[in-house]
């Protein structure tokens, strides 16, 4: 079993990609992470495209949405992928652009963790860490991915995910951890998801039950 795997743009090639990526779990151990940048589409490809041999060639047709590839992740049991980093790619051949249409391509890199305990949402514990600047060519701050720069020295509030890829993967040894799971204060502010319910001070709640 692996501590890491690593690949660069190679998945979209895959035909069965929902076997590369439950295989790839398979062979990390617990707290392993794969580390890995390919392409992504802002929507699916239609079938046309995708048996088409030089849109294939080129590593578009076989893009996975980046949505589908979120929940294919969850399905194999990452259950909660890091975007590391992106950038939108170019279509420098024009008759490649004009038989893509408005289908937008990215280079995407992600990290996913295999941490069975992770939660599907990042979730508050009131936890934190401290970064001690001791990995190799990160003295001043750590990136885990692209919303979490974790400067040296200076204790980070983090979501009780973000703790346990810290805590239970290669990086341990590298941060202090302050807090616990013993008391839980709902999502993690500023993670995306909000209490879809209405407020007490909202100009629509009318005060009845049911």
């Amino acid at each position: 079993y692996f501590d890491i795997v690593i690949s660069n743009c190679v998945i979209n090639l895959s035909t069965d990609k929902a076997k590369v990526i439950a295989d790839v779990k398979r062979l990390l151990k617990p707290g392993g992470e794969f580390f890995f940048s390919d392409v992504y589409a802002d929507r699916r490809i239609p079938a046309s495209l995708a048996k088409d041999p030089v849109l294939y060639g080129e590593c578009l047709s076989g893009a996975l949405y980046w949505n589908d590839f979120i929940n294919l992740s969850k399905r194999c049991g990452f259950a909660d992928p890091r975007l590391v980093e992106s950038r939108p790619l170019t279509i420098e051949n024009p008759t490649i652009e004009k038989t893509l249409g408005n289908i937008r391509f990215y280079s995407a890199t992600y990290r996913l963790f295999n941490i069975d305990s992770l939660e599907p949402a990042c979730e508050d514990y009131g936890q934190a860490v401290v970064y001690k600047g001791t990995l190799k060519n990160s003295p001043n701050a750590f990136a885990l991915d692209d919303h979490h720069f974790i400067e040296a020295g200076k204790v980070f509030p983090v979501c009780g995910n973000t703790w346990l890829m810290l805590e239970k993967s290669r990086f341990a040894t590298h941060f202090d951890f302050i807090g616990n799971f013993n008391t839980h204060y709902g999502i993690f502010e500023g993670c995306g998801l909000n209490v879809p319910f209405a407020q007490a001070n909202s100009t629509d709640a009318t005060g009845s039950c049911c």
